[in-house]
């Protein structure tokens, strides 16, 4: 798990005994960040007691969750012991399902990817779906038979649990907005599961993973079948009441626009996904473009056409979302053909003056996100190892 390099903030932990588990999170938190420490770093960097630290360290190290390393000479008395996290000290499974693809990733406790797995599938159910994710986690936890596993996340299209938007449209896929879905994977696998939207997983990759490693303000604008923006504000992620905020495939941005599966008319995302493309290019929604045949002349002339009615509709948006949240940069990523969606970036210059014009910017007001297109996966899988190892994992890495 790739962390970034400027310095960071530490939460204190608490000498209360109740909050041991806590304290053992902030320990494991303080090394990741850092790489190696001593007990003596630990005590000074956690505000934690000497003996507390020297109780949940032993603990650890036992537990094959931390590495000792040769002792750092110099000094009088009994030379320091660096520690670290051992990657094979636990393993965190993601998993990214949507229309096409079922995209598996199994993480050592470091984030490094050991294994992946991708599956076609068509719009599949969630009874559909349920025993290849099975197969996967099986074929995963047999690659690492004595491996401690820390839990299972879960990936899907958004939004979550809206009447007249979860299960209408070319996003919807059938079965995956039952309520009791997490507590019977849980219940086959025998692990952990978190369900997370989509936008906000790739978000967390792409923190980790991707260009955004330095950034604590951004917006991640995820194209797949429909439209889904991850928000990372103040150095954490942000994922709403009811995990849907930066679900903005349904913000209407043209009054009277085209009809929406939601029933209002012009949303965004009949603007700017996947689905939009293939109507343009007179293929079905269930079309994978992952078979883009960039040669065709036929489709590239509508590709044009779509890029003249979807860049003045995303500059809209973007505008928008400069406005209220002003960030860093905003990233654009998905499932988009990549060629496609540089031409889709380059319309979109010039951009609308918002908050975001000004002449001391470091980044870019739009990127490309660089994580690639198992993002969503490494994310989810990533969220389940923050939450084995940091006090608050949406508070993670804050700066100094």
């Amino acid at each position: 798990m790739k962390t970034p390099q400027n310095k960071r903030t530490l939460t204190t932990g608490t000498n209360a005994e109740h909050a041991r588990l806590h304290n053992r999170r902030v320990i494991l938190e303080a090394i990741r960040q850092n790489g190696r420490l001593t007990r003596a770093d630990l005590t000074r960097l956690t505000s934690l007691t000497a003996q507390t630290i020297s109780n949940i360290v032993t603990e650890l190290h036992e537990e094959g969750v931390l590495l000792a390393h040769a002792a750092e000479k110099g000094g009088r008395g009994q030379p320091p012991v660096p520690l670290s996290l051992n990657p094979d000290g636990g393993y965190s499974i993601g998993f990214h399902i949507e229309q096409h693809r079922i995209i598996g990733v199994l993480l050592d406790l470091l984030g490094q990817t050991v294994a992946q797995v991708t599956l076609t599938v068509s719009y599949p159910t969630f009874e559909q779906a349920l025993p290849l994710v099975l197969d996967a986690v099986k074929g995963f936890r047999q690659q690492r038979p004595a491996g401690r596993f820390l839990g299972v996340g879960i990936a899907l299209p958004g939004p979550f649990s809206v009447e007249g938007m979860t299960a209408v449209g070319p996003t919807a896929m059938s079965g995956w907005d039952e309520p009791d879905i997490a507590e019977r994977l849980q219940g086959e696998t025998g692990l952990a599961v978190l369900i997370e939207n989509d936008a906000t997983a790739a978000t967390m990759g792409e923190r980790l993973y991707g260009i955004a490693s330095e950034l604590t303000n951004f917006v991640h604008l995820f194209i797949g079948s429909g439209l889904g923006a991850g928000l990372y504000l103040d150095n954490r992620l942000y994922s709403g009441h009811w995990h849907n905020a930066g679900e903005i495939g349904h913000m209407t941005v043209i009054p009277g626009g085209k009809a929406c599966s939601c029933g209002n008319q012009g949303c965004l995302e009949r603007y700017i996904s996947i689905a939009a493309l293939l109507e343009h290019l007179g293929l079905p929604a269930e079309h994978d473009l992952c078979a883009w045949d960039a040669n065709d002349q036929a489709l590239d002339a509508n590709v044009e056409v779509w890029l003249a009615e979807a860049a003045p509709a995303l500059r809209q948006a973007i505008n928008i979302l400069e406005s209220v949240l002003d960030p860093q940069t905003i990233l654009i990523s998905g499932f988009l053909p990549e060629a496609i969606l540089a031409r889709l970036i380059a319309r979109l210059e010039p951009l609308s003056r918002s908050v975001s014009s000004r002449a001391d910017r470091r980044y870019p007001r739009i990127q490309m996100g660089a994580a690639g297109q198992d993002a969503v996966a490494l994310g989810a899988a990533a969220l389940m190892i923050l939450a084995e190892i940091s006090p608050d994992y949406e508070a993670l890495l804050k700066p100094q």
